[in-house]
């Protein structure tokens, strides 16, 4: 249940506790985050080079959450994290932008230093009013919207009025 390279959850235990966060009905917030140049240290570096920064990354987004929030690799070079606990002195917004400013960080990758940034969305809810697949397909569509809005920043959800994904024209 943790992603062999980077000690973090893996797929499998991210749903098991995305769902189990759900059905307290408190509010929480979900994060995808997808690394910004990652591709071209792995072209230019090679894919050691790649599992180290991953490795690196993995750390370092631990640093930048509470012990109450899961982080995930949810596979490549994304990564997700399960803000557990909304609350008034920590909100998801301020943990997305340390996140963004401790990735942005160089990294030192065997005698290289490596610059690389990360997209985030974020979805929130106020608990168990929606499924988590329709939470985490939000949380992407926000992370494709951080990404065309130039990458190495965030986007909240939109949530439909309805409850369900709209499609972004």
């Amino acid at each position: 249940q943790h992603d062999a390279l980077t000690g973090l959850a893996n797929r499998v235990l991210f749903h098991d506790k995305l769902s189990k966060v759900q059905q307290r009905g408190r509010p929480f917030a979900l994060m995808c985050l997808d690394l910004d140049g990652f591709k071209q240290v792995n072209d230019s570096f090679g894919h050691p080079a790649g599992d180290e920064l991953l490795r690196k990354v993995a750390h370092r987004l631990v640093d930048c959450v509470r012990p109450t929030d899961i982080v995930a690799r949810l596979g490549g070079d994304e990564f997700a994290v399960i803000y557990a606990d909304i609350d008034q002195e920590h909100s998801p917004e301020d943990t997305a932008l340390r996140i963004i400013r401790r990735i942005a960080a160089p990294f030192e990758i065997g005698f290289q230093h490596v610059s690389i940034g990360v997209s985030i969305g974020v979805a929130v809810t106020v608990g168990s009013a929606i499924e988590p697949d329709l939470l985490l397909k939000q949380a992407d569509q926000a992370l494709y919207r951080a990404k065309g809005a130039g990458r190495g920043t965030y986007r909240l959800a939109e949530p439909p009025m309805d409850g369900r994904i709209v499609a972004e024209v």
